[in-house]
């Protein structure tokens, strides 16, 4: 964040990475710095940090750091190589990329039962500040991942940047638009959802999904998480800034909603079923993402929805839109049911506490599917998805009218799924352009999903023709990055031509700017 100016090239953080990961010996430090050798080491036939390191949920004292210990990480028994016992892992915080000023240590046990993942929960670190961060085991030392804690909730921020992502689909694309998010200078990436896709997927490009099946047990996620965290741009971009990570659909299985599988998937439309499924897909998240101890999974339940703060300059506000909603409607003109839930009611009571409490100056919601409503047909008809929360008008409604009821200032919503990118304002009736326009939506495109796409579709044309509120589309891959200010926050949709392909080169493709106390875009730059 601004306030510092210890950024690291990244470019050249990069390549130290690339160092670090490439030894397997530790590098030589003060003998009175070692640690003592705790027990229960075990000696491992290979590498064990294939599946690199990644940091997250940063706080001002602290970040959760991760790794999980693969040696043969496509094993197809899920264990990655490991054996069936318990390890220590010994973890190191630094404030320089050389580690010669180690600041925080410590020792995890990395257990067979959550295939052998870390998550270090570090305390008693400066605010606002970059640190570098390793793990080790015997000999073994992982690659060096760059991290940032949050500035204290009362610090005055002029400025921070945070990107956000979703829908990485192995066997639609590589992940090229990772490579140039690794090297952007990011304080924060929000993933969305979507991490991982759940079915069977040949692919045409030569990523073919492991395993070939769809994914039900917690072998099987375990064995498709490994494949992705497998990708070196994926890796990099977990290395070079802490994450905040909510999942969607594809983490555990297409539109699913609350307790129930989507309608044409056997064999677990049994709620029961599909609770056994959902509880193996939570587990294999927790297990690869570098989320803290509230969010272990307890069977098919998992803590998600969760607030953190960034000075007074942002409050995040992290979503969980498939665990507490109601089933997907097949008619659409029982939308408006009011007893339709997206969040559930106890979760948007603490939405709407916690937005209506607010100090911060910029309020943004992480939210896995759009907000603002999408005609997707041309002329007086209209058809809208029943996914996203036009599928749940009532819930959205009750959101918009809680929001204008408490004066929420600079209401900002960031939005994955939908493999394009839209700019729109959000309106308290959509059906009535001169209605109060209560914040804004920045939906995000896909990192691969959905192949290359391009600048303009079919129904690109038709969204931009039906819905007024939008004010920008696009449907190439890529990510975006949002740059806070006091005075206007602005979005960089950052696109890439091809993805079918490594090496596609990065554009801005358009900036939608936000200004600080007035709801809706204020202007776009191509």
């Amino acid at each position: 964040m601004s306030q510092l100016s210890s950024h690291l090239p990244r470019r050249r953080f990069l390549a130290l990475g690339g160092i670090a990961a490439g030894s397997a010996i530790l590098a030589a430090e003060p003998a009175s710095a070692r640690l003592v050798e705790p027990a229960g080491q075990v000696v491992l036939p290979s590498y064990a940090f294939t599946l690199g390191v990644a940091s997250g949920d940063p706080k001002p004292d602290g970040v959760v750091l991760w790794t999980r210990l693969a040696p043969e990480p496509l094993a197809l028994d899920g264990r990655g190589g490991m054996p069936d016992r318990s390890v220590n892992v010994r973890w190191e915080v630094a404030e320089d990329e050389r580690f010669r000023r180690i600041v925080r240590r410590g020792v995890e046990r990395a257990t067979p039962a959550w295939g052998h993942s870390v998550h270090a929960e570090v305390h008693g670190l400066r605010p606002d500040r970059v640190y570098w961060y390793r793990f080790r085991i015997a000999d073994q030392v992982s690659p060096v991942g760059r991290t940032r804690t949050a500035p204290r909730p009362s610090s005055a921020l002029q400025s921070m940047s945070f990107a956000f992502v979703s829908c990485q689909a192995y066997t639609d694309g590589f992940f090229t638009a990772y490579d140039h998010l690794a090297a952007e200078d990011l304080d924060l990436v929000v993933h969305l959802g979507d991490y991982i896709y759940e079915g069977a997927g040949a692919g045409s490009i030569g990523r073919a999904h492991l395993p070939a099946a769809e994914t039900f047990s917690l072998t099987d996620y375990r064995i498709r998480y490994a494949q992705y965290k497998l990708d070196p741009a994926l890796q990099a971009a977990h290395a070079a800034a802490p994450w905040v990570v909510a999942p969607d659909d594809h983490d555990v299985e297409n539109n699913w909603a609350g307790d129930h599988s989507q309608p044409d998937t056997e064999p677990d439309q049994d709620p029961a079923v599909f609770r056994l499924r959902r509880a193996a897909a939570y587990q294999a998240y927790y297990e690869n993402l570098p989320l803290r101890a509230s969010s272990i999974p307890r069977g098919p339940e998992m803590q998600v929805y969760r607030r953190l703060q960034f000075g007074d300059l942002l409050q995040l506000n992290v979503l969980d839109t498939r665990r507490f909603r109601d089933r997907q409607l097949t008619d659409q003109s029982l939308r408006w049911d009011p007893n339709r839930q997206m969040l559930g009611a106890e979760q948007e009571a603490w939405l709407l506490d916690g937005l209506g409490s607010s100090t911060a100056r910029w309020n943004v919601l992480g939210n896995q599917t759009f907000a603002m409503e999408a005609d997707h047909t041309a002329g007086p008809a209209e058809t809208f998805g029943m996914d996203p929360w036009d599928g749940y008008a009532a819930a959205r409604q009750r959101l918009f009218d809680g929001v204008a009821a408490r004066s929420v200032d600079n209401f900002l919503i960031v939005t994955g799924d939908a493999h394009r990118s839209v700019a729109a304002d959000l309106k308290l009736n959509f059906a009535d352009p001169a209605s109060r326009t209560v914040g804004t939506e920045f939906l995000g495109t896909s990192i691969s999903s959905g192949g290359n796409g391009t600048a303009m579709d079919a129904l690109g044309v038709t969204w931009l023709a039906e819905n007024p509120h939008m004010k920008f589309h696009n449907s190439q891959r890529g990510y975006q990055v949002c740059h806070l200010g006091r005075h206007e926050m602005r979005t960089d949709y950052r696109v890439v031509p091809f993805v079918n392909a490594p090496g596609a080169p990065v554009k801005t493709q358009a900036s939608v700017y936000v200004e600080n106390g007035r709801a809706g875009v204020a202007h776009v730059t191509t």
